[in-house]
């Protein structure tokens, strides 16, 4: 177990070194899933599925996800960091092989299922480490950091990925990753120590059980509403069976005196609001991440690689601006930033709901980079401000909380919107067909047909994405308006904390109180 001078020492010289590795692990899933978005409607023709389906290479990621992460704050406090990340990389690892091999579509989605099993444990381990190893005073900063190197990913994987797309099989996305992933689990072995504090928990199975059928059957519902429709059994059921799951998971949490997720955290308010707005957040920014290439392929058939390029310019604004907002954030504090970038953020999702057959690439470029612009400057200084409010014994509760609401909204948010396009351009769709029939504009001839129905498809797939993004806009306002209710948090420096010698998960009662700015 750490020393309290050991924990001083390390925050006078942070171990650089194997953050880095962990960065690189993170670094390696957050790309594969970037790299599979822009391959989405390739996949669609090759095994012949439809928009509904093939969004489970994306939600089944997170689903599992959505499982894990709230286990994750139980396997850090239980098992050592080096052991954790080894595990997490060797089923990521194994994930990606089968996917290269896998020769049918349900077979890849349990390869990402598999890789979702591995990545959702490194992001919370990540987080962890980072809240040990960095002073609470330096943490906006240091988070500043880790967001540049987590947004290389999405601005490397768009691009890349249209390139291979365009010229290679899909399977060569995860033929690319495997290497890195298999160095990180090899460098790590050698290289990695041990420095988050841990205690003997016992497995709570039932609320395992709990949480994966709370979880998995709200998202398992939203997901099968886009094809089965919103009142059929098979949505309706899973939905109030998830739903029925996740109250008993929640209140049989509050009443453990070790829970597996501590939802007391919740009573600290500005930890509350920040995990509101986050869910708010990840909701808006997912849904432009699919239906953004979407757009472009499907209505537009700009090519894969053109389609990575376009959105390349977003990301690499994101990854800039991460340490900068970082700095901003410890010297000015939450509120300021995430007021201007989700302004943005509504202004630009807005004007995405405003696209046309004609719109110019490169002003679809411009709205996407000022809107990731925009959607930088709130993520990071938000989530930071909750955690400095947590005593320093829920640090793993407070990461696998956030990653978990995160996940979890952003794949039922993705799975909403999704369907809502689809419904709308199934409207949209059938008014068209009925408009030119009822006008005498309908042709008869084989070539005519065809052509119309090619139109007709395009058409209402634009209405439908359109409209999905002016929802998403709605949405972002909501965060919008929950953002002038923040309060900067100014938690006590190390050296002010009264810390017994050997720090146990109860060492650090301290709270952090808002100001009242």
């Amino acid at each position: 177990m750490e020393t309290n001078e050991h924990i001083k020492k390390m925050h006078d010289k942070p171990p650089y070194g194997m953050i880095i590795i962990l960065f690189i692990g993170a670094f390696v899933a957050i790309l594969n899933n970037t790299l599979l978005n822009i391959a989405l409607p390739t996949i669609m023709v090759e095994f012949d599925i439809t928009p509904s389906q093939v969004q489970w290479l994306t939600t089944g990621y997170m689903l599992v996800g959505g499982i894990m992460m709230p286990a994750s704050a139980f396997f850090i406090l239980k098992f050592k960091n080096r052991r954790l990340f080894l595990t997490a990389m060797t089923l990521f690892s194994l994930g990606t092989l089968l996917a290269i091999i896998t020769p049918n579509f349900s077979l890849l989605v349990t390869a990402r299922m598999i890789q979702a099993a591995g990545a959702a444990l490194l992001m919370p381990l990540l987080m962890n480490v980072m809240l040990v190893a960095f002073p609470i005073e330096k943490r906006g900063q240091a988070l500043g950091y880790f967001g540049l190197v987590m947004f290389t990913a999405p601005a490397i994987g768009p691009t890349l990925s249209g390139f291979i797309v365009e010229n290679y099989s899909w399977r060569a996305l995860f033929i690319i990753v495997l290497p890195i992933a298999l160095f990180t689990m090899v460098y790590a072995f050698f290289k990695l120590r041990n420095i988050t504090p841990n205690k003997p928990v016992k497995v709570d199975i039932m609320s395992i059980i709990l949480s994966s059928i709370g979880f998995g059957g709200l998202l398992y519902g939203f997901s099968s509403a886009g094809h089965a429709g919103w009142m059929s059994l098979e949505v309706l059921g899973t939905i109030i069976i998830g739903a029925i799951a996740l109250v008993l998971f929640v209140t049989g949490q509050l009443r453990k005196k070790e829970p597996m997720l501590d939802f007391k955290i919740y009573k600290h308010p500005m930890f509350a609001l920040s995990s509101l707005i986050s869910v708010v957040v990840s909701v808006a920014m997912f849904s432009g991440m699919i239906l953004t290439p979407l757009y472009v392929q499907s209505v537009r058939h700009i090519s894969p690689l053109d389609s990575g390029l376009l959105m390349l310019p977003g990301a690499i604004a994101m990854g800039i601006m991460s340490p900068v907002t970082g700095k901003l954030f410890d010297k000015y504090g939450p509120k300021g930033l995430a007021i201007t970038g989700l302004t943005i953020t509504v202004v630009t999702t807005y004007l995405l709901s405003q696209l046309t057959m004609d719109t110019g690439y490169y002003e679809l470029m411009a709205i996407y980079t000022v809107r990731m612009f925009g959607l930088s400057m709130v993520t990071m200084p938000i989530m930071t401000n909750g955690m400095n409010q947590l005593p320093m014994a829920s640090n793993p509760h407070g990461t696998a909380m956030n990653s978990t609401v995160q996940q979890v909204s952003g794949a039922i948010g993705s799975a909403i919107l999704l369907t809502v396009m689809t419904k709308r351009a199934e409207s949209t769709g059938a008014q068209l067909v009925q408009d030119a029939a009822a006008s005498g504009s309908m042709p008869t001839d084989k070539a005519g047909i065809a052509q119309f129905q090619e139109q007709i498809g395009q058409q209402a797939q634009l209405d439908g994405i359109n409209h999905s993004f002016f929802i998403s806009a709605i949405i972002a306002a909501v965060a919008l308006l929950l953002t002038f209710f923040i309060k900067r948090v100014r938690p006590p420096k190390f050296e002010e904390q009264k810390l017994p010698k050997t720090p146990t998960p109860e060492h650090n009662n301290v709270t952090a109180k808002p100001d009242n700015e």
